[in-house]
């Protein structure tokens, strides 16, 4: 039955089509801690499965969102909110543990691209 199947795929459809139309980085706190937090009950597994590779897709395209906003305020002469090095490292546990530090009641108003800037400006603050 069409009716049906269309019943059981909707929501999955729908979800999918609103992901798609996020630019990097739109996803909130809640959101992304929740994901993440339904892979890690794979253990050591957790970062071979699709999901992660989503998830570490999401958090790269929103750092490579950050640093064309800096580079593109570097060229214009403006002063930048952070001071990153051109390469660097973040590892999950400091990603995730930065996501953690944000209130629970703040998670769904706090954009991941949001906290990534904050997380820079801590890291990486620029000589005053």
């Amino acid at each position: 039955m069409i009716t049906g199947d269309i019943a059981r795929i909707g929501p999955a459809l729908l979800a999918g089509l609103l992901l798609c139309g996020m630019a990097p980085g739109d996803m909130s706190v809640a959101a992304f801690l929740a994901r993440s937090d339904a892979i890690l009950r794979f253990g050591p597994l957790a970062m071979a499965t699709p999901e992660a590779s989503r998830l570490k897709g999401e958090v790269v395209a929103t750092a490579r969102r950050y640093k064309a906003r800096i580079d593109a305020e570097r060229r214009a002469g403006r002063r930048t909110t952070s001071c990153p090095p051109e390469t660097g490292t973040l590892t999950p546990e400091q990603w995730l543990a930065h996501l953690r530090s944000y209130p629970a009641s703040r998670r769904r108003a706090v954009s991941i691209y949001t906290a990534f800037d904050a997380l820079m400006k801590k890291r990486y603050p620029c000589p005053a």
